[in-house]
């Protein structure tokens, strides 16, 4: 008898990725991660480790050989793994094009040498730039910082290698997801972990502008079964935007979290509105999401003391590390 073939999720010990595995194990599909844990981490696979449905590989993707014994036997792959973060990929935009650029190219050349059946590629919405809203997959491209550029050059390379190898490669391309193990790191980013620490700590949540911008926020899991689906149509070349499709304010978000709030200066570069038009996912991949915006705060919520590690951004500290950003996107014309 065959040996049922593995899939593989690269960067799956991350926030996205983590989820992915256990949608996968659940359905009783052998996984392989593969990571470095430079963002990912060990514990968010914790659930997983006395079960044989799971391997972990450490390995960076970036010195990835194409020839790995890894992609043997392996009928799917799920590439989620890259650095993200705004504000580091303006100052080190050479380490964002080899991680998002040149890793995605040694996965989909490992994928091809191996006659892999399914490549899935974790693209971001940032590629829209200021897009018209709702937004579908048709809009025009615009990335106004590295990251919004890496991650969109990868998606391309994808659906070149499609083109020119057959590849059946397909892309999620990610609006605003939120849920249990969101990354923080260091860099000042996501808004959810920024907001958690801060009611954790007692301290005012910081409000950009005057938080009636809107950000279309969709729940991990939801992103995790729209990977799945993906994976499984036979078309190739598609770009699919995952969302929530129904915005909401910041300054919501915060009530719902509860405590004081501060108001610090708007950002230029962001848009005031993202909004996904996911009709095309729920036509073609017969997807749409399921957990609504209250019970997936109300659930963050619950697991709160999660972030207790989580860096404490102030007014003071959040304008020193935005300097970069307001001297590049600030003058920006692009």
């Amino acid at each position: 008898m065959n040996k049922k073939k593995s899939v593989i999720v690269t960067g799956g010990a991350g926030f996205i990725g983590s989820h992915l595995v256990d949608a996968l194990i659940n359905d009783e599909e052998s996984v392989i991660v593969i990571d470095n844990l430079v963002g990912g981490h060990l514990k968010n696979l914790e659930q997983h480790k006395n079960q044989e449905l799971l391997e972990f590989v450490d390995l960076d993707v970036v010195t990835l050989n194409p020839s790995n014994t890894i992609f043997k036997n392996v009928s799917k792959v799920f590439h989620l793994a890259g650095i993200g973060d705004i504000i580091p990929s303006i100052e080190k935009p050479l380490d964002y094009f080899l991680n998002n650029v040149q890793g995605t190219v040694n996965i989909l050349e490992a994928t091809r040498v191996n006659n892999i059946e399914s490549f899935v590629y974790a693209a971001s919405s940032s590629c829209y730039g200021f897009a018209k809203t709702p937004t579908d997959e048709s809009h025009e491209i615009d990335p106004r910082y590295p990251y919004a550029l890496t991650k969109y050059i990868g998606e391309q390379t994808a659906f070149h290698w499609s083109k020119v190898y057959g590849i059946r490669a397909n892309s999620i391309c990610i609006f605003n997801a939120y849920g249990p193990r969101v990354r923080t790191t260091g860099a000042y980013g996501a808004v959810f972990g920024v907001f958690f620490k801060q009611k954790l700590a007692g301290k005012p949540l910081t409000i950009v502008g005057d938080g009636e911008q809107q950000r279309d926020f969709i729940f991990v899991t939801d992103v995790a079964q729209s990977f799945i689906n993906a994976s499984n149509i036979k078309k190739s070349g598609q770009r699919f935007n995952i969302g929530g499709g129904d915005p909401k304010k910041i300054i919501e978000l915060a009530t719902l979290i509860g405590g004081e709030k501060v108001f610090i200066p708007s950002r230029p570069g962001e848009p005031e509105i993202t909004h996904a038009n996911i009709s095309k996912a729920q036509d073609l991949l017969g997807w749409r999401p399921k957990v609504s915006f209250e019970v997936g705060v109300k659930e963050m919520l619950n697991d709160i003391e999660s972030w207790n590690d989580a860096p404490l951004w102030t007014p003071e500290t959040i304008a020193d590390a935005t300097k970069v950003w307001f001297k590049y996107l600030g003058t920006s014309e692009i």
